[in-house]
């Protein structure tokens, strides 16, 4: 049986539309299984701002920075950039490619190349729904710091007193780690507890959830309009930071910090595993949103320029977010420095007072006044004496200061808000940043709740013709569910679920999407295809690299991340309240039960999928040969096939014939 090319327009015979007429009126002949009034874009810039805010989230400001600072600085800069071109854009690209030409969510798409990989589209389903559970509540966190950022002084700048004493809890730890464990999230000590419900992480999350689905109630047409301020607004605040940041001393000194080239790193297999994590959850791959949006674009839209654009926007955003991050903690470590030099030369100087100092040991500069002292020529004292002084003397490392609390939630709501309230007008820069993270991560949200909704309206009429009704069902469905994380325990579920819930799902469903596209329905058949949509071939470079670089770079992160999984027991980050630190923990042997089927739940639609289509082929089959049991055909000569693709592209008049 020969395949049929993927549905496309003849745009390149008789008179070719333009793109913008794309954008404004859609098709008017379409497929049977597409709603009949499909939207679309009113212009390439709601599709650009929508593909940008997706793909453009919390992860280029906090999760960026710290793998770029842990593992090289500008040598994991290089891998990634690598990574990006090899692997994340001609994947990017594909998702792009097919989402534009069959016109359908991520369903619909893999059940036009083979109704056997329908799962596929369901399984990106399944883990944008965990997605989204979680990450509207880290929504919730930064509403509830947004609404205690109108304060001065901020709340967590200082340990709060009871009586004439200070918090113990807060005097072993600092003033804002205080604030995010005991009086944002009241934690408990481990998992295994599980304590009251927050009220205030109630509140908000229900607050993030309205404003989500008031921003997708009408679908593209409304959350677009959002996004004319989500999507900028990160950006004007990115830029204000890092003109702020670099007037702050300390600042070249974080930045020199985070980008100095380690290229020793280039061996070490995690390095690149991490590597290619970040390009993947970065372009969000896998999701079905980037096919979903593409879907309401024209046929004859540049997909591959677009590719490449939302690709190098979203680099040089993790860029840019890197150098305001280290900035601002470079400001933030040189002042815990210096504190530090403050407190060891008045140790000095007690020491020197009482005679149990050699004179020969006392360093040449002028240890009575310490704000003369410079950093790094006490440590160079110290490296040379320290050790031979008596008392309690410390090593003032600006690079030991500079690694507290650097990844995740640790970066934006200790160590980064700890920055901030170090600043002149602290209330205004801290509302300021938490106003991003809520933009940012609306953006985020609007399409991984695109990558639910889309889909399945496309796939079900009965969604379809009351799309308002489903999207509110589904907020309010989201909302009863997060509640499980506004538990004094839920920061614990949320960094299992943003660990386990969709890392590898994801990968397996872009392993089947690549193999599905290169191999099953053919690289050059889907290159033909795009060359019939555009008007022009990409170069031959994507068939070798979707059938072979990227096939085998994800069979070699899903094993390295398999591999992981099983050699190293799952940990988490807990609070331990008695110390007023933090721990890694083991997680239970309930939780790793939990987690097995968080993983077998989102893949379980692939293998349902195929076996569903297995077994409606036999029967259709088993029907066909009863039906014409005993009656002669006349049979067709013609070895062409019809599949449902080929009807489709005869409704819209294609005239390009495919071998």
């Amino acid at each position: 049986m020969e395949k049929q090319p993927l549905p496309t327009d003849d745009y390149n015979t008789g008179t070719r539309q333009s793109e913008m007429e794309g954008y404004a009126g859609e098709d008017t002949q379409q497929g049977s299984s597409e709603p009949v009034a499909r939207a679309g874009w009113n212009s390439k810039i709601e599709y650009f701002l929508a593909q940008v805010g997706f793909s453009v989230g919390l992860g280029n400001v906090w999760r960026f920075p710290y793998l770029c600072h842990q593992n090289g600085g500008g040598s994991f800069i290089l891998l990634y950039v690598l990574l990006m071109l090899v692997v994340g854009i001609p994947l990017f690209f594909l998702e792009l490619a097919a989402g534009q030409a069959i016109r359908q969510g991520s369903i619909g798409v893999w059940k036009y190349i083979s109704p056997r990989l329908a799962g596929i589209g369901y399984s990106s389903c399944v883990v944008c729904f965990f997605v989204a559970l979680y990450y509207n509540v880290i929504l919730a966190w930064s509403i509830f710091y947004l609404g205690n950022s109108f304060q001065f002084p901020l709340p967590w700048e200082q340990c709060p007193k009871q009586g004439n004493l200070t918090v113990k809890e807060c005097d072993k730890s600092t003033p804002t780690s205080y604030f995010w464990y005991r009086k944002a999230l009241d934690i408990t000590d481990s998992i295994d507890e599980v304590g009251s419900f927050n009220p205030y992480i109630i509140c908000c999350l229900l607050a993030a959830w309205t404003i989500v689905c008031l921003g997708m109630f009408k679908g593209i047409k409304s959350s677009v309009k959002v996004m004319y301020f989500s999507s900028i607004f990160p950006y004007v605040v990115l830029f204000c930071f890092l003109v702020r940041g670099l007037l702050l001393d300390g600042a070249l000194d974080g930045i020199a910090y985070m980008f100095y080239p380690k290229l020793e790193i280039w061996a070490d297999v995690q390095v690149w595993r991490q590597a290619a994590t970040q390009v993947f959850f970065a372009l969000g791959l896998g999701f079905g949103s980037i096919i979903a949006y593409s879907s309401y674009n024209p046929k004859n839209n540049n997909c591959h320029r677009d590719a490449f654009t939302v690709s190098s926007i979203n680099f040089l955003t993790s860029v840019l977010a890197s150098l305001v991050v280290f900035s601002v903690l470079g400001f933030r470590a040189k002042k815990k420095a210096l504190e530090c030099v403050a407190s060891n030369m008045k140790e000095l100087s007690d020491q020197f007072l009482s005679n149990n100092v050699d004179t020969n040991l006392m360093p040449s500069f002028n240890y009575s006044d310490p704000s003369s002292v410079a950093l790094e020529v006490y440590r160079d004292w110290f490296n040379q004496y320290g050790s031979k002084v008596p008392g309690n003397l410390t090593d003032c490392d600006l690079e030991k200061e500079m690694q507290q609390g650097v990844e995740g939630t640790g970066l934006a709501f200790i160590a980064f808000t700890e920055a901030m309230s170090l600043l002149p007008g602290s209330p205004f820069w801290s509302a300021l940043f938490f106003l991003m993270l809520l933009n940012l991560g609306l953006s985020t949200m609007f399409g991984t709740m695109e990558g639910i909704l889309a889909p399945l309206t496309d796939r079900f009429k009965t969604l379809a013709n009351n799309k308002t009704k489903f999207t509110i069902f589904s907020c309010i469905v989201g909302f009863l569910i997060g509640l499980l994380f506004s538990q004094r325990c839920g920061n614990y579920f949320v960094m299992m679920f943003d660990d386990y819930s969709a890392t590898l799902p994801l990968i397996i469903v872009v392993v089947f999407e690549t193999f599905s596209v290169s191999w099953l329905y053919g690289a050059d058949r889907f290159l033909d295809d795009i060359e019939a949509m555009l008007g022009w071939r990409p170069h031959v470079i994507y068939k070798y690299l979707w059938k072979y670089i990227c096939l085998l770079a994800m069979l070699g992160l899903l094993g390295a991340t398999t591999i992981r999984m099983f050699i190293k027991r799952p940990t988490y980050l807990a609070w331990n309240r008695e110390t007023a630190s933090e721990e890694y923990l083991e997680y239970p042997g309930w939780a790793l039960a939990v987690m097995a089927l968080l993983i077998i739940f989102a893949m379980m639609p692939v293998p349902v999928g195929l076996i569903h289509a297995v077994l409606q082929d036999r029967t259709k089959q088993t029907a066909r040969g009863t039906e014409t049991a005993g009656q002669y055909r006349i049979v067709s000569t013609d070895d062409n096939c019809e599949t449902p693709m080929t009807e489709l592209s005869q409704r819209n008049g294609t005239a390009a014939s495919f071998s």
